[in-house]
């Protein structure tokens, strides 16, 4: 029986993770009351008394928690943006590569990626690592999500009943082109620079689709549609949860919230052999979050890593 305390319950990502436990019976919850869950010396409890805490905080508070373990065999798994470009810290990816997750097995502090970064890491990794393009490439990424990614105060707006008309519109966001995820995307790609990054949320709860366009003449080595296509099954092929569509090259559309409620992430590689559109779609929640961080503390355990996620 492993103990977990969950330090930022009440946010989306907690509940989230709190609600995929309910199934499980290796797992006893260490659990603080509403009037406590502020309290430091309450949490620093928790925390030293689990098996491995969540963190669903704010950056900020984040960090304040790591400050306060004293138990040198507590696990961490990180879902804010605190710790992503730490190298100290295992990245929760571990479809990327069998060093990703090795490092995820053998490491005691996990940081999750964020959403956004999920979608675009998926897709540009693979091309940096595979030598496809070089780590200049003026990459873009668009990306549509769900409001459930704003968290309690966003999903309250778009949920009242008498908000704002402009909220039935998708919004584009970030426009000084400098949000949060991009750190994550440059360091874990190993970029030479930042990626132009578009955000968009839009009048749904969950799920979300993040592409990234590419101009076959730049690429290092010019392949064509069906070869990027194989090039993306066999980088990912035997992965539980990262998925290549083989037969995407005849999709004419594709719903972001198509996946939501599930931890699995498809990929669909569509346009023609001059310029190709890689596109990650997945539960912005669910391998954006929750999942990915559930899916991390399995490998963390030794553990079937699909094991409250299937």
């Amino acid at each position: 029986m492993y103990k977990v305390f969950i330090d930022g319950k009440e946010g989306t990502t907690g509940l989230q993770i709190y609600d995929r436990f309910s199934k499980r019976n290796d797992i006893e919850l260490i659990n603080i009351s509403e009037e406590n869950r502020k309290d430091v010396l309450k949490r620093k409890e928790c925390i030293n008394n689990s098996d491995i805490t969540f963190l669903c905080l704010p950056d900020i508070a984040a960090k304040e928690s790591v400050g306060l373990i004293e138990n040198d065999n507590v696990k961490i798994i990180d879902a804010s943006t605190a710790h992503r470009t730490n190298s100290d810290w295992a990245y929760g990816f571990p479809e990327l590569s069998e060093i990703f997750r090795n490092n995820i097995k053998n490491s005691s502090r996990v940081a999750v990626p964020g959403c956004h970064a999920s979608g675009a890491i998926s897709l540009i990794y693979p091309l940096i690592s595979g030598g496809l393009v070089k780590n200049d490439y003026p990459f873009v990424i668009h990306s549509i999500t769900g409001y459930s990614g704003g968290g309690k105060k966003m999903i309250a707006e778009y949920e009242s009943s008498n908000r704002n008309y402009e909220l039935k519109s998708p919004r584009q966001y970030a426009l000084s082109l400098n949000h949060k995820h991009l750190p994550e995307i440059k360091t874990i790609c190993n970029l030479s620079y930042n990626p132009i990054f578009n955000p968009i949320v839009a009048d749904y709860y969950s799920g979300m689709c993040v592409t990234v366009p590419i101009y076959t003449r730049l690429m290092s080595r010019i392949i064509s549609l069906k070869e990027m296509i194989n090039y993306f099954s066999s980088y990912y092929k035997g992965q539980n949860f990262v998925k290549i569509n083989n037969d995407s090259s005849n999709v004419t559309l594709l719903s972001a919230n198509k996946l939501s409620g599930k931890n699995n992430m498809e990929i669909n590689i569509c346009g023609n052999d001059e310029q190709i559109l890689l596109t990650s779609r997945f539960d912005n929640l669910g391998k954006g979050a929750s999942g990915a961080a559930i899916q991390c503390m399995n490998i963390m355990l030794g553990i079937d890593e699909t094991t409250s996620l299937i």
